[in-house]
């Protein structure tokens, strides 16, 4: 563990060590509900701001300065390994993501390539620029966009609501599929470990659409390969935290890629996951994400519903069953961090 942290709730909890409180971060935590990141997007891209470590930076930091949340999660995209291999990857507003180049033959896969790491430097240079901005304050997570995840964006070209075309791909062309979920893995791991040696000190790996998965499509096409990257990583005190939406139907089988940390969505009593898994494997979450838009009494209490009922368990961080929504009020985002600061096992 980094003996520089003057923060390390975050690092504790995900090795399974005790702490005086949950500690907490949200995904998305540095977004669109807040007016601060507004005033740096209306003057860049989307891919400018990843790519520019400066203003990476700045926008990571933003709920850092604004909430005091627990930890830093570095600014960036899931989608920035499938542009770095060949993918046309560009953003438009109420689109979202977009390739140009979708993949639905072995010819159209042609343009993929495994070496690409320098492409994605920029990254590395911007861990470097946030941490010397935390100045070890909390802890910096990096992150990854897992196999199945990217493989559904380069076949269906923009986001999907049934992943048609990536469910067919997968069916009809199961050989070509297992390729590119390769290339998109072997990537992911020179990625993350790159990550690891700009000083991140905690990775996520996110799965955002493994629940579109039957139970054993999840095992061959996500399971597999997101197994194969936790094997990869010079993980030695950069605990990983495993997350996908499905999350609470597959943890048993998340569990045996051996994360540190399972990341868990609202649809599941957290403490039943948390037994159902290996002794000192951690869980993250899992509070509905609406339940922001209520009012600050019921923000409270169903806060202390989670906290009263993952009582007494080592190994639990605090966050949203997924992500904050862009139009989510600020304060309560705030009060929320706010009220689980103030808590006390």
């Amino acid at each position: 563990m980094d003996k520089n942290l003057k923060n390390d709730l975050l690092i504790r909890a995900a090795l399974s060590q005790p702490t005086e409180r949950p500690p907490v971060w949200m995904m998305r935590q540095a977004g669109r509900f807040m007016k601060e990141y507004w005033e740096i997007k209306n003057k860049y891209s989307f891919l400018e701001m990843c790519k520019t470590p400066e203003i990476a930076a700045d926008v990571t930091m933003l709920p850092i300065d604004l909430l005091g949340v627990d930890a830093a999660i570095l600014f960036s995209d899931i989608l920035v390994t499938a542009e770095a291999m060949g993918g046309d990857l560009s953003f438009e507003q109420g689109v979202g993501p977009r390739f140009s180049n979708p993949i639905r033959t072995a010819k159209d896969a042609e343009y993929l390539n495994v070496d690409c790491l320098d492409k994605l430097q920029y990254v590395g240079d911007a861990i470097r620029v946030i941490q010397n901005r935390l100045d070890g304050s909390v802890p910096l997570i990096g992150f990854a966009g897992a196999p199945f995840t990217i493989l559904s964006y380069l076949v269906e070209g923009v986001s999907s609501k049934d992943f048609k075309l990536t469910k067919t791909f997968m069916n009809n062309q199961p050989e070509l599929a297992h390729s590119i979920l390769q290339k998109i893995a072997d990537v992911t791991v020179d990625y993350l470990n790159m990550q690891i040696e700009a000083g991140v000190n905690a990775l996520q790996l996110f799965d955002s659409w493994a629940l579109a998965l039957s139970w054993n499509d999840y095992q061959e096409f996500s399971h597999k390969y997101n197994k194969y990257i936790i094997s990869k990583l010079n993980r030695k005190d950069v605990p990983i935290i495993s997350f996908s939406k499905g999350s609470s139907v597959f943890a048993p089988i998340m569990a045996d890629a051996n994360p540190d940390v399972v990341s868990v969505d609202w649809n599941a009593d957290l403490l039943n996951i948390k037994k159902a898994l290996p002794h000192n494997m951690a869980v993250q979450g899992n509070l509905d994400p609406f339940v922001l838009y209520a009012d600050k009494p019921v923000i409270k209490k169903k806060i202390l519903e989670l906290f009263e009922r993952m009582r007494g368990e080592n190994g639990f961080i605090f966050n949203l069953g997924h992500g904050i929504m862009p139009d989510m009020p600020f304060d309560n985002v705030k009060y929320a961090i706010d009220v689980i600061k103030e808590f006390r096992y």
